[in-house]
């Protein structure tokens, strides 16, 4: 295969995938904000956010998964030149993604006084996450229709209306916590409360705001979807949770592995928690750039099957995994050579920043299985398969990663185990086995969409 095509691909797939990764830099960006405002208020205030965001941004993830389905439906019908089915399908995404967000918001309003008191957290920690999580519970119907939008949006190549009001919300929320959590402006101080407060007119100032831009730019006047607006159709209603209930299954299995590893490792420590933080913050930023790329991958390769093209929609996905791994492999040197240094820049304690360096050896190589399989997992959604990654995520965390990462951290009689090392080998084996599995399937339906036995 001839390197310039290559590279004009990999420069298609980038043009379509920044935008994106700034995006989610820019989530990740709110959550650090929110965090170290709520840290100068106080110390429970800083415990109110950390506890209450766990559940919320589980919630959000799952969301995220399920309001995905819009985006290769759509590409498919752009590379089909079908330009006319797309405001049908994009009504019907925003009336679940409006469904989903309204069941969200009304379970929040309960769940915090259900869980929280049986934690073991102070009084005062509980009270106030439970009401943290109902005033964020208020953004979601606000989150959902800017998921579906902006699904939308880059299904039909626009992924920069994405980054731009990422990063309004993102700048949007620094005020806007001012306000509520220190009370200012004739507002009460809230605390960490006015973190969900925030959250939520932020969500919704996005939501507007993606509206608008729909409404009023060029580029979606052939796809308006605000026009002619329809009832709920039951049948593409299926359609759309068929292929959105296992994405959205996927990233809440791969989320609660993560959060439950963390509580698993609570028992060894306070340097172990902080240095596990502390490689897991690294790797997470650095994820963000395959989650993108996933992203754009789902809808170059979407927009290929739909014209007809299985060879086009091949190369672009092993075009789009070899530039990931790439990048990934990059981000792998930077974390197995400069793990010391790095853990710095979140601490100055010795124990800590030594753990945490050791861990990020192991992150290292776990970059270059999460790339992989995050990238595979966005080139399957371009091919409408997500019951079978669902599956291997199923089993590779919670048969394989959960269990052998228990027994390496804590070992068995006659044996004291690795202590945190242990998970990390853990997961590395865990998202291998994803990636593996990943490539296999993709191999598969490759073969089967070019008409190969």
């Amino acid at each position: 295969m001839p390197f310039s095509r290559r590279l004009a691909d990999t420069r298609q797939t980038w043009t379509l995938a920044w935008p994106l990764i700034i995006s989610q830099l820019a989530g990740t960006g709110m959550a650090f904000i929110d965090a170290a405002m709520a840290g100068h208020a106080s110390a429970a205030d800083l415990a109110v956010v950390s506890v209450g965001a766990s559940l919320w941004i589980t919630a959000l993830v799952t969301m995220m998964g399920l309001l995905l389905a819009i985006s290769p439906l759509v590409a498919h019908k752009v590379g089909a030149g079908k330009a006319d089915a797309i405001p049908h399908l994009v009504q019907q995404a925003l009336w679940q993604g409006m469904a989903i967000g309204v069941l969200f918001l009304i379970a929040f309003q309960f769940i915090g006084p259900w869980v929280y008191p049986h934690l073991g957290l102070e009084t005062e920690v509980a009270d106030k996450a439970s009401q943290f999580l109902m005033a964020v519970g208020w953004g979601m119907p606000g989150l959902a229709i800017q998921r579906v939008l902006g699904n939308y949006s880059t299904a039909i190549n626009e992924s920069r209306p994405v980054m731009v009001i990422a990063l309004l919300t993102l700048l949007l929320n620094i005020p806007l916590n001012w306000i509520f959590v220190y009370g200012h402006l004739g507002a009460p101080a809230m605390g960490g409360v006015g973190c969900g407060v925030a959250s939520s007119i932020c969500a919704w100032i996005g939501a507007i705001a993606a509206m608008l831009w729909v409404w009023k730019a060029p580029a979606y006047r052939a796809t308006q979807p605000f026009c002619n607006w329809i009832a709920p159709h039951w049948a593409t209603q299926l359609r759309l949770l068929k292929l959105g209930l296992p994405i959205g299954a996927t990233f809440l299995i791969e989320v609660s592995c993560f959060a439950g590893v963390a509580l698993l490792l609570a028992p060894l420590g306070t340097t172990t928690v902080a240095a596990h933080q502390i490689a897991l913050n690294l790797t997470s930023l650095m994820f963000m750039i395959p989650l993108g790329l996933g992203s754009a991958l789902t809808v170059r390769v979407g927009q290929a099957l739909g014209a007809g093209l299985p060879d086009e929609a091949r190369f672009i996905g092993n075009t789009g995994l070899m530039m990931g791994l790439l990048i990934a492999a990059s981000g792998a040197l930077l974390l197995s050579l400069g793990g010391y240094a790095l853990s710095g820049l979140y601490t100055s304690a010795e124990p800590v920043r030594r753990l945490a360096a050791q861990l990020l050896v192991f992150a290292a190589i776990f970059q270059l299985f999460d790339a992989s399989q995050a990238i595979l997992a966005g080139i399957l959604r371009g091919y409408k398969i997500t019951r079978g990654p669902m599956i291997a995520y199923i089993l590779a965390f919670w048969l394989v990663g959960l269990p052998l990462g228990y027994a390496l951290t804590y070992g068995w009689p006659g044996w004291a185990g690795w202590g945190a090392p242990g998970y990390w080998l853990a997961l590395v084996l865990a998202l291998a086995i994803i990636a593996l599995a990943l490539w296999w399937l993709f191999a598969r339906v490759a073969r089967k969409a070019d008409g190969v036995a």
